[in-house]
């Protein structure tokens, strides 16, 4: 795996990531309150996701290069 695809590679898995940490620790905010849509959360606490979604992609992408480099999944011949 070269550096461009090990760099798209992150960016991706780093963007799926998002979603699915996106949804942890979500508040309603009250209904009424001024400026806000029915739906949006008190607090996004994006940093905090932002950090948590770095972290977990960092340890997915370090899986699935170790996967690439190892000779258990190769689609060379021998």
């Amino acid at each position: 795996m070269g550096w461009v695809t090990g760099i798209l590679l992150y960016v991706l898995v780093w963007w799926i990531t998002l979603f699915a940490v996106l949804p942890l620790w979500v508040t309603p905010s009250e209904p009424g309150d001024l400026g806000h849509a029915a739906g949006a959360p008190q607090q996004p606490r994006m940093l905090l996701k932002a950090a948590i979604t770095t972290a977990v992609s960092a340890i997915i992408w370090l899986g699935i290069y170790l996967l690439v480099r190892s000779p258990w999944l190769s689609f060379r011949g021998p």
